[in-house]
């Protein structure tokens, strides 16, 4: 079920997160998590491997760049889909970075919650829809 995917929010600001937190709780997302900074979210990423990835891109101490270039250059987590939600989007868009597959959906701050609540729905439809081909042998 698309409503209980584990879904990982990674910001160094709290209000971002309740915000975030209270609107995906309200669209019916039960398992939703946050770490206040990129090396927690890495690691709690590894620790338990997400549905989806909320990611802020500038943070201190691990950006959002670095956490992404983790995840995407690492065979087991490589496919965890990534939402960018942040203040700062390149020009080009989903192609935040050079030698690396785009991000899955990018939202600016600040953000409109039905946008939000939207690419949420739609990346998660796709991610669940790519899993069950995987497992049928239809992708």
């Amino acid at each position: 079920m698309i409503k209980d995917s584990y879904i990982l929010h990674i910001e160094d600001e709290p209000e971002i997160i309740e915000i975030v937190n209270l609107t995906l709780k309200f669209s019916g997302y039960n398992n939703i998590k946050a770490a206040l900074s990129g090396k927690h979210g890495l690691d709690m990423i590894r620790h338990h491997k997400p549905d989806l990835l909320l990611l802020d891109l500038m943070m201190p101490e691990m950006s959002g760049e670095e956490v992404y270039r983790e995840i995407k250059t690492d065979a087991q987590l490589a496919d965890i889909p990534v939402i960018i939600i942040t203040a700062n989007i390149p020009r080009h868009g989903c192609f935040i970075y050079k030698d690396l597959p785009p991000t899955d959906d990018y939202i600016t701050k600040p953000f409109d919650i039905m946008r939000l609540i939207t690419a949420v729905q739609n990346v998660l439809e796709s991610y669940h829809a790519k899993a069950v081909g995987i497992q049928s042998g239809t992708l």
